[in-house]
């Protein structure tokens, strides 16, 4: 069955399945090609008669992410320059006043899509909201800092954030014909997405675009200074064997050749950690993230945020209980106890403070961890949870609707050595737990309860700002005294200040 929505720039055909109306594949931006290339995005091109919007369109051009997200989040749909598309989900393209949910995708912000099975709007849109997800440009396409290189590519470092700003100025220019209300918009993100979302909350160009924000798993730390992202920039060009200023050597250079650079180059980063020659990026390991100090970016978000840059924005932010355990479980043979002695003792040392008493308190908890394990639950903190805790704080000060989640549900999937991981409240909030994708991250039999509750939270924060409903217990709005937290899991609880003796090591380091 067929749907239909007009828009300024014509005619959509779409489908219909279950009483959801979708519309996949719409441009929000002409394809960045030729003198387009390596620049903000501008309007697509009008067209004539019916454009068909019944499948996904092209992804943004990446390389492949490596161990299990590489396997189970390779793009489902091609990748090319004409990537700037989205995708709409509706209980009703004549319905009118609708809240909207725009999802941003993760993947460090070199590879992932707005079309993975466990992004489909289907059941936000059965739920009354219209739900969009997005595609933009990554790595060197979207946030390859050139302004010290190029003075005509002034805002290269921040196009994948450019890019989903003019999303959102699509969807406030035309999200009406699907039912919604561009007055209720809410965004939302993991990891990569969730920290362009707080990004999203400090961006000049994006005031007034949305109203609330979900970043899950990426808070306000995340980013380049300009100085840093400049000379990454640099390093690129001089693998690239292009002199700065030489616009025309750079436009000839082909994607493929650009992606292989930009792997050598990541490689680089991920095996020497060298702040000498990657800055504030040795401790990501991110070569390319959205830079600040900008004008599209003036601020480092987290400050940005604390000096109320964010203030009308309804805040939901949270992590997942052991973030980094599934990054880390493949490398457990090469972790013993001196090495991470050593990892932990670099981490607090720059701070001035002694890394084998923070050591002795995380061992105290896990008395049985392996060393890996150890590792890990450091790491998810300094990376995610302890920022997450910092943005909440520093929000609440500028807006009281702030509340704080973490989830704590694990799978039995590879023998529970992964945790409750990175990523793993996606197909609950989605509510998309019937797919290979989700299958592979949550097992076969994963609580439907659990995911009615994280689900049903998620609309209740777009709908209204509330995320409380029957199926939980009271979550009250954060403060920074108590720091009440929802934990999500079989049975779901509140805690103030969970793992306290472990967040408060952090204070003065992160």
């Amino acid at each position: 069955m067929a749907a239909e929505a007009t828009i300024p720039s014509g005619r959509l055909r779409g489908t219909v399945e279950q009483g959801v109306h979708a519309f996949k594949g719409i441009p929000y931006a002409a394809a960045p090609v030729g003198d387009l290339r390596l620049r903000p995005p501008v309007p697509p091109a009008a067209w004539d008669g019916v454009r068909s919007a019944s499948d996904y369109g092209l992804t943004a051009i990446q390389q492949a992410m490596p161990g299990i997200f590489g396997e189970l989040g390779t793009p489902q749909s091609p990748t090319g320059d004409d990537c700037l598309n989205l995708n709409v989900w509706t209980p009703d393209p004549g319905a009118a006043g609708l809240p909207v949910l725009v999802w941003i995708h993760g993947g460090a912000f070199y590879a992932g899509s707005g079309v993975d099975d466990v992004y489909n709007g289907a059941a936000f849109a059965r739920d009354g909201i219209v739900c969009v997800t997005i595609n933009y440009r990554l790595g060197v396409q979207g946030f390859w800092h050139l302004a010290e290189h190029f003075a005509e590519l002034s805002e290269s470092g921040n196009l994948g954030l450019l890019d989903q700003v003019a999303a959102l100025e699509w969807v406030r220019d035309n999200i009406a014909a699907f039912g919604g209300d561009p007055a209720r918009v809410t965004i939302a993100g993991e990891s990569a997405g969730g920290m362009s979302a707080t990004s999203l909350m400090t961006m000049p160009a994006a005031r007034g675009l949305f109203q609330r924000a979900i970043p899950q798993s990426g808070a306000g730390h995340n980013g380049l200074g300009a100085e840093t992202a400049s000379m990454i920039g640099g390093h690129m060009l001089d693998i690239l064997g292009v002199a700065p200023g030489d616009l025309d050597a750079l436009q000839r250079v082909p994607n493929d050749i650009l992606l292989d650079a930009q792997v050598k180059l990541g490689d680089e980063l991920q095996t020497t950690r060298d702040p000498s020659r990657f800055g504030e990026a040795a401790a990501s390991a991110m070569a390319f993230q959205p830079t600040y100090g900008t004008d599209a970016l003036p601020l480092r978000p987290i400050d940005a945020i604390a000096a109320g840059a964010a203030a009308d924005i309804d805040l939901m932010v949270g992590t997942t209980r052991d973030e980094a355990l599934i990054f880390i479980v493949d490398l457990r043979d090469i972790f013993n106890e001196e090495l991470v002695a050593m990892t932990v003792d670099a981490v607090f040392g720059m701070a001035g403070r002694d890394g084998s008493a923070v050591l002795d308190v995380y061992r105290s908890n896990r008395p049985d961890a392996e060393p890996h394990e150890i590792a890990a639950a450091i790491e998810s903190d300094r990376m995610f949870i302890v920022p997450a805790i910092r943005m909440a704080d520093a929000q609440v000060a500028h807006n009281p609707n702030t509340r704080l989640y973490r989830f704590d549900w694990q799978a039995d999937v590879a023998d529970g050595a992964w945790g409750a991981h990175h990523f793993i409240e996606v197909p609950f909030a989605f509510d998309q737990l019937d797919n290979p994708q989700a299958r592979g991250f949550i097992g076969d039999d994963p609580p439907r309860p659990l995911a009615a509750a994280t689900h049903a939270a998620w609309v209740g924060f777009v709908r209204d700002g509330d995320p409380n409903h029957e199926g939980l217990p009271d979550w009250p709005r954060y403060d920074a005294e108590t720091r009440p937290t929802m934990l999500f899991d079989d049975t779901c609880s509140v805690a103030n200040r969970p793992a306290d003796d472990e967040v408060s090591l952090w204070e003065g380091v992160v």
